[in-house]
């Protein structure tokens, strides 16, 4: 029963850590990265439609995305979707593919974006502490209900103790990693 409770604690705080790193991936460091145009929404024939569902989106070179629709009517409602992002970028259309230059990052932004990762990583080790309390809460339970001994429920926290310092410890090397990432120039 214990072991259950400690493998739903790991698979949950890893999928939390999963989760920043998906999170700061999108941010953008003046490097081209194809995550960074994942929450776009083209209006697909009336309908949103992720940018990636209508479109090829490709790594040009280190500061240009490449953007090739599979259909060529969708031009001019990818360049207005992404112009409408507040990303920033300036999509141009040369053809039926669209290149978008990436802009290097002033100083006052990259503070800004160190913010915001200071704050995706404030709330990855909310959660991982979470689901610490919840782990906790059902070893306890199980005590109450006398299916595990006194010593088995210390032995059981401080493993989920031992499990939640190493998530945070891995949120905390993702964070200096991102803000590193951030204010090299």
């Amino acid at each position: 029963m214990i072991n259950e409770i400690l493998d739903d604690a790991k698979t949950r705080m890893a999928k939390s850590v999963e989760s920043l790193k998906t999170e700061l991936s999108r941010l953008r460091t003046g490097r081209a990265n194809t995550a960074l145009l994942d929450n776009i929404k083209v209006d697909y024939y009336g309908s949103p439609t992720a940018l990636n569902q209508v479109a090829n989106v490709t790594v040009a070179d280190s500061r240009t995305l490449g953007v090739q629709p599979w259909e060529k009517g969708m031009v001019q409602a990818i360049e207005k979707a992404i112009m409408e992002s507040n990303l920033g970028l300036n999509p141009m259309s040369a053809g039926d593919i669209i290149r978008i230059p990436i802009p290097p990052l002033t100083q006052e932004r990259r503070l800004d974006l160190v913010k915001l990762v200071k704050a995706e990583g404030e709330g990855g080790k909310v959660a991982v502490r979470n689901i610490r309390r919840d782990a906790i809460s059902h070893i306890k339970d199980l005590l109450k209900e006398k299916e595990i001994s006194q010593d088995d429920e210390h032995r059981a926290e401080d493993l989920v103790q031992k499990l939640t310092d190493k998530n945070v410890a891995d949120i905390d090397v993702l964070l200096k990693e991102k803000e590193a990432e951030l204010m090299e120039i």
